[in-house]
């Protein structure tokens, strides 16, 4: 019907229930007619007919004009509050996608290290069904719960025995290996804050809930981000295991952040953690970089 109206010839639809049907997509007469007593009854359209049932507008020669037909003008006088309504559905629709993509993400983590957990099965019976957001939330929670309790500390390495005489190769081979691994997985602590990379990645950021804190929130972010960037799961465990959980968490938001600018983000991601670039890609010099280019906008 909104279709129907021309600036400056008001808000009244002068169109017939043939011509109606058929800018629809060819409905029943009749369905249009329940349709739109329908609108008539919840206030959104008022109905102004004349003896004949015609729908038209005359005028006086003193410029004074009656029209009959369907108007909108109380649909028209509502627009903003329904548009409000229509946003927060959308929000909410955006909302319980994100949550919902997480909890099926820490499900597999669970899946992965306890098959036969029997949360999983609950879980996924759940999600069978259309939850509302708090709905959503609280399983997240569970299944956070859930997670927590398989986490355990990690067994003491075992302390390997250097010689003291002839075994200085060894030594320095063992002590460069220790290095190359300190320096993949202790970026955040030497160079790169968490604080600098939340704020200069603002776009990755901003999918997040609650405040990223420290360089497991971000890892954590950074493992719900991969599958919606078209990075598998896989992969991105792949990319922690060969580059550092850090420094793969930081391609992730880098990569969002850099948005349009990568046309393949799944083959970005590859080359820069695990292929032919995993030793170019300095996560330092490109947040530094991104951090110039956003004050120079500013």
């Amino acid at each position: 019907m909104l279709s129907f109206l021309k600036p400056g010839h008001g808000e009244t639809v002068f169109a017939s229930n043939n011509s109606l049907c058929q800018r629809v997509g060819g409905i029943d007469e009749r369905t249009l007619r329940r349709h739109i007593n329908r609108f008539v009854e919840l206030g959104f359209i008022k109905r102004n007919d004349s003896s004949n049932r015609k729908r038209y507008r005359v005028r006086s020669s003193g410029g004074e004009c009656i029209s009959y037909g369907l108007s909108l003008t109380p649909l028209l006088q509502r627009a903003s509050e329904l548009i409000a309504i229509a946003q927060e559905m959308e929000n909410n629709r955006r909302d319980r996608i994100f949550v919902r993509k997480q909890i099926l993400t820490k499900l597999a983590h669970l899946e992965e290290h306890d098959p036969s957990n029997a949360f999983i099965n609950h879980a996924r019976k759940a999600l069978r069904r259309k939850l509302s957001l708090p709905e959503y939330h609280a399983l997240l929670a569970n299944t956070d719960a859930e997670c927590q309790s398989l986490s355990t500390p990690d067994d003491p390495p075992e302390t390997m025995e250097l010689p003291a005489n002839d075994g200085q190769t060894v030594r320095h081979q063992s002590k460069s290996e220790e290095e190359k691994k300190d320096l993949d997985s202790n970026i955040g602590d030497e160079a790169l804050k968490p604080d600098l990379l939340t704020s200069v990645c603002d776009q990755a950021t901003s999918f997040s809930t609650e405040r990223l804190r420290n360089w497991l929130d971000i890892e954590n972010h950074a493992r719900t981000l991969a599958p919606m960037m078209g990075i598998h799961p896989e992969t991105f465990e792949k990319a922690k295991n060969a580059v550092g959980a850090q420094k793969a968490s930081c391609a992730i938001f880098i990569m969002l952040q850099l948005g349009k600018r990568i046309r393949d983000f799944g083959a970005y991601f590859h080359s820069i953690t695990l292929g032919q670039r995993q030793n170019q890609f300095d996560p330092l010099a490109l947040i530094k970089r991104l951090s110039e280019t956003n004050k120079r906008t500013v």
